[in-house]
């Protein structure tokens, strides 16, 4: 087995290939750029080799520093993770040249599968179903839209070397397509080094399944059973499960034949996974080959109980695989979330900065089921705009999916992050609606159920139960410290224009409310002044809910819904009665920067008449290119930013006379 492996990758999926390399005892490296010099990945492994600065084009894509990387550490193979070069067939010839082992696929299946427009010409050659499209590249945009009319619309257009969500948009007519092709362009050069860009029809209300192949050098292939990625956003997947709740075992098995026959007509030997797309009356098409490690691996070793990295790894060194199909069978369900830093109230845009606070729930085997998480980062690490926004990926593990769900839910309550916008309240939502429990899915889901974008839930009778004894609770706790004379049974409880009289009775820390003649209880009260999580225990369910102490009263969330919660004297809430409403500020003649990030281009000049709809910026943030556009029409008074310069959430671009 090999002694040394260099990791040519970041984050968390740097972090949880040693957490495996260390269980076989093998010694790891990790390269690292300006911007993760004090990352968890270099602190874990047993070397650091820096290798450039922050963007990837001049790190992590630059394939000479990471061979000079394995020279210097005398490291035996390297493991590119996913992204970056782990898809690069020149990259794995490169280190066969200089006698290093690729922790990958062969170069042939990476060149046959891994481009998605030679995928598409191969896979038509096998007599596989493919979707309907072009199958060659796009030369500038008047080609692209001659072929998406020729087509017809809606077309996706998609970076050849594209994955994780980069480098993809759905045109739905010319114009989308004349805006939509070069920004597609800039995104797959900026991420993948590569701007090929092929187009092929967009299948609507369909759903994202995927076959886990796992070969090995002597032709063995088998395939790890499905896993559905149906809930995205910008076709970035967000929540990933195993296996799939649309599939019955008929089309599970021709699924999965499919995917490993595809698999050997390569010889395909490592990891890789076998994307398609399926329609509700359970067709399925070929899609695209991603021949490295996904992102969503984990549901996949926890319905299989097989690690995924140290079997590329095993077969990498020339073992033969040790199960075949036979042997291979589902246990359970697994659910995955990510956790991104981003805004889900500002339609999922990325949220960069500093994790303030970083508290996961704990890991194995807990009262509502198992978890995982695989992050790369620790409290005060630094959310950097040149990579992906996703801070952690949550799993967990139930005998069905309603448990899997139901400890999904209850993770996510004791998953706390401060600092930055992250999506935990989004995907809340997601796991409590009745429509993700029946397993109704498509990748439209977000946009089905959440047209006019994510403002939380409403609570329910029983989330405004539960917060207003939390309320309650804190309220106690911090009237005794400081005015214990003030102490007293009755309140008011106001949650926005609702006031309800309550009853309190304390019992060493617990309490019971009485409203409306129904009393409630909250026991093994968990919470001090200052501590950004309370937990307990309401009306018999363990629960944890963040708080915050506002002007007034508390800022109170569980799961999806947030609520604003007052605690008064009965003659204090009398009062407040009378006071008027605070008027929002008037930003209706302004052009707010949505996120922090680096502008692209500005469109409009001072003195410019613009009609609604018309492009006033380009801002980019991670990678990802976000056009800005005119509400109104009207005329620009000013304009605030120029082209190159690096802005903050909610900073005024563009002011409207």
């Amino acid at each position: 087995m090999f002694s040394k492996i260099l990791i040519a990758n970041r984050g968390e999926i740097a972090v949880r290939i040693i957490k495996t390399c260390r269980r076989m005892g093998i010694k790891t490296v990790v390269v690292y750029s300006e911007a993760d010099a004090d990352s968890m990945a270099v602190e874990m492994a047993d070397e650091a080799v820096f290798i450039g600065g922050a963007p990837a084009s001049e790190s992590y894509l630059v394939q000479d520093k990471i061979v000079d990387a394995v020279r210097q550490t005398r490291a035996e193979a390297v493991h590119p993770g996913f992204g970056f070069l782990s898809e690069n067939a020149s990259f794995a010839r490169r280190l066969a040249a200089e006698g290093i082992v690729f922790i990958g696929p062969n170069p042939h299946a990476i060149e046959a599968m891994g481009d998605k427009i030679e995928s598409k010409k191969f896979a038509a050659k096998a007599n596989v179903s493919v979707v309907p499209g072009h199958v060659g590249e796009i030369d500038d945009t008047a080609h692209a839209v001659k072929i998406s009319e020729e087509i017809g619309y809606p077309v996706m257009i998609k970076a050849s070397a594209g994955g994780g969500g980069k480098g993809i948009r759905v045109a739905w007519n010319r114009k989308d397509v004349e805006e939509g092709f070069p920004a597609v362009r800039a995104e797959a050069k900026a991420s993948f080094g590569d701007d090929r860009i092929f187009i092929e029809k967009f299948i609507e209300s369909p759903r994202h399944v995927e076959i886990q192949v796992l070969g090995d050098k002597h032709g063995n292939v088998v395939h790890l059973f499905e896993r559905e990625c149906s809930i995205q956003r910008r076709n970035q997947k967000v929540i990933e499960e195993a296996p799939s709740p649309l599939l019955d075992e008929k089309t599970r098995k021709a699924m999965g034949d499919q995917a490993v026959a595809l698999a050997k007509a390569v010889q395909y030997d490592s990891a890789g996974t076998v994307e398609f797309v399926a329609g509700q009356d359970k067709s399925f098409f070929f899609l695209e080959m991603n021949t490295r490690l996904q992102v969503e691996h984990p549901v996949t070793e926890m319905i299989t109980g097989v690690d995924l990295v140290e079997q590329m790894i095993r077969s990498a060194y020339g073992e033969k695989l040790p199960f075949a199909q036979k042997d291979l069978k589902i246990n359970g369900w697994a659910m995955e979330s990510r956790i991104y830093a981003e805004d889900p109230y500002r339609g999922f845009l990325p949220s960069i900065g500093r994790l303030v606070r970083y508290s996961p729930p704990p890991e194995g085997d807990t009262p509502y089921g198992f978890v995982r998480n695989d992050a790369g980062v620790r409290e005060g690490d630094e959310i950097s705009m040149f990579y992906d926004p996703m801070i952690s990926k949550l799993s967990t593990w139930g005998k069905t999916r309603d448990a899997a769900i139901d400890a999904m839910g209850r993770a996510l309550e004791d998953f706390h992050i401060e600092g930055l916008g992250q999506n935990i309240p989004f995907l809340a939502a997601v796991m409590d609606q009745k429509r993700f429990r029946s397993g109704k899915l498509s990748t439209n889901y977000i946009k089905d159920e959440f047209p006019d974008g994510f403002q939380g839930l409403p609570p329910t009778d029983a989330q405004r139960d539960l917060m207003s004894a939390v309320a309650l609770a804190m309220h106690r706790v911090l009237t005794r410290r400081a005015s214990p004379d003030l102490l007293r049974d009755d309140w008011i409880v106001v949650v926005g224009h609702d006031q309800r009289a309550v009853k309190v009775q304390a019992d060493n820390g617990d309490i019971s409310v009485t409203c409306d003649g129904k009393t409630t209880r909250l026991e093994s009260v968990d919470w001090r002044p200052g501590r950004p999580v309370f937990r307990g225990c309401f009306e018999g369910q363990d629960f944890a809910v963040a708080v915050k102490p506002a002007a007034e009263g508390f800022v109170i969330r569980h799961r999806a819904t947030t609520l604003h919660v007052l605690v008064l004297s009965p003659r204090s809430a009398e009062l407040h009665r009378m006071l008027p409403p605070k008027k929002a500020a008037d930003t209706s003649k302004m052009v707010l920067s949505p996120m922090p990030g680096l502008v692209v281009s500005i469109d409009v000049a001072a003195g410019q008449a613009v009609r609604t709809g018309e492009v006033v910026a380009v801002l980019e943030a991670m990678k990802m290119q976000n056009i800005l556009r005119a509400e109104r029409d009207g005329t620009v008074k000013a304009v605030s930013v120029k082209a190159g310069d690096s802005v903050a959430a909610d900073e005024v671009l563009v002011e409207f006379a």
